[in-house]
């Protein structure tokens, strides 16, 4: 069974207050779009199209980075729901078409695939629906001898009718063989001038097809349209991370502090100390101890580890197993193997930190010149001084010893010791003289 899914993601999100495109703020470190996009990747749909704004190909680029194969279709006069559909290719051979929002991030791969599932025989449109608490503003799923009639807008709904609670999410699925007819068929004739998707329904009955109405939870389909709404998603996304975290067997000592993201990965009895923020693509191996105030992002933390407290991991870190990063450490592109320290007050970047390396505190790896990046590889077993600045591009080698205080621009052999500083001089007395000549102006 072939099938089309189309995300609806052209919207300016105006209530949002914001430069970016609604679909690109981010729930648990992903776009809202990429939610949307995963969701569909998992359902495992035969073609993905989304439909963008006019200048959104930062939209477009986003969603790349979830479906490759992805389609994108702008969409350059906002004028309705139906209207965004018939931007899409639908000329494929689909049997089902499923239409769903880069702005509805929690909607499972499931209920996507159920949706597909459901528009087969003579069922035409399969519309998905949830009792919300509150119906007031939502449009209401009209149903008759089990069969879904109209979905009908609040503000038209009779006294009757806005007794409903099953309201309508937007998701709906829509028979391939039959969606160009109902969408063609789908007029602007209303207040607004606009095409909206809603009305396939009727149109469908009116043609003697069939219409169902399938139904999920109200927070599966929480749709975002303003910072608030963003907000309540994330508290909602953390919940729920936090536990699955938990139930996996990862200690988390003050669960409401710890901030993860959808990817974070963890092994078996991780420990997480509070205040701490995993951002995207991090992997965290068995027996690794999370410090407090640390940031993770993009890096992989071996067996072991030992991170923080208040120690910053950038994108490419990579650690090896019992490796340690104490405080007020920062790791860039950085593969530090089995066994290397950096215990306090030092940057790492663009660097290899081999075993058993000790990196002493206030240690600089001097990687950026102002136009490029350049490379320090230190040696297994090697021992840099405190407040030693490493001037890459630059080679120390195994067991080689740095100095304190050095300046190293040139490569170290192994097992040699290196001290790049100016010679200490001692003047006797000459502190005391300048402060009496200080003192004798003051007079």
């Amino acid at each position: 069974m072939a099938r089309l899914a189309i995300i609806l993601a052209a919207g300016e999100g105006t209530r949002m207050r914001s430069a970016f495109p609604k679909v690109l703020h981010r729930v648990g470190g992903r776009s809202l779009v990429g939610h949307a996009l995963s969701a569909v990747k998992a359902a495992k749909f035969d073609a993905v199209s989304v439909v963008i704004g006019p200048n959104h190909e930062n939209v477009g680029e986003e969603a790349k980075r979830f479906a490759p194969d992805a389609k994108t279709f702008v969409q350059r006069d906002r004028k309705g729901t139906a209207h965004a559909v018939m931007q899409a290719d639908l000329t494929g051979n689909y049997d089902a078409i499923v239409v769903a929002f880069g702005d509805t991030p929690f909607v499972s791969a499931e209920t996507l695939a159920r949706m597909g599932d459901a528009v087969k025989g003579n069922v035409a449109v399969a519309a998905l629906g949830f009792r919300a608490a509150d119906p007031t503003g939502y449009g209401r799923f009209i149903t008759r001898d089990g069969k879904l009639v109209a979905i009908r807008e609040h503000k038209d709904a009779s006294e009757s009718e806005r007794n409903i609670t099953l309201c309508n999410a937007g998701i709906m699925a829509l028979a391939g063989k039959h969606a160009a007819a109902i969408l063609k068929k789908i007029s602007n004739n209303n207040a607004n001038g606009e095409f909206y998707l809603t009305d396939a329904v009727e149109i469908a009955a009116g043609m003697g097809l069939d219409c169902v109405a399938l139904e999920t939870s109200e927070d599966e389909v929480r749709g975002i349209n303003t910072k608030a709404q963003l907000a309540e998603a994330e508290a909602v996304l953390q919940a729920k991370l936090r536990q699955r975290a938990m139930e996996q067997g990862v200690t988390l000592i003050a669960p409401e502090t710890v901030f993860l993201s959808e990817d974070t990965k963890f092994g078996s009895d991780v420990v997480v100390e509070p205040y701490v923020v995993f951002a995207a693509g991090v992997v965290v191996e068995d027996g690794a101890v999370i410090h407090s105030f640390s940031h993770l992002d993009g890096a992989h933390v071996g067996k072991q580890a030992s991170i923080g407290p208040y120690a910053r991991l950038r994108p490419g870190t990579k650690l090896g197993a019992k490796v340690r990063i104490g405080n007020f450490v920062e790791t860039k592109a950085a593969n530090i193997e089995d066994g290397a320290k950096a215990n306090h007050l030092s940057y790492i970047g663009d660097a290899r930190v081999g075993e058993n390396a000790n990196v002493g505190a206030g240690t600089i790896t001097c990687n950026y010149d102002g136009f490029g990046k350049a490379k320090t590889d230190i040696g297994a077993g090697a021992f840099i001084g405190s407040n030693s600045s490493l001037v890459a591009p630059v080679k120390i080698g195994d067991g080689a010893y740095i100095g304190s205080g050095s300046v190293i621009t040139l490569d170290v052999p192994a097992d040699a010791l290196a001290v790049g500083r100016g010679r200490q001089s001692v003047k006797e007395g000459w502190a005391k003289r300048l402060r009496d000549a200080r003192l004798a102006l003051k007079k």
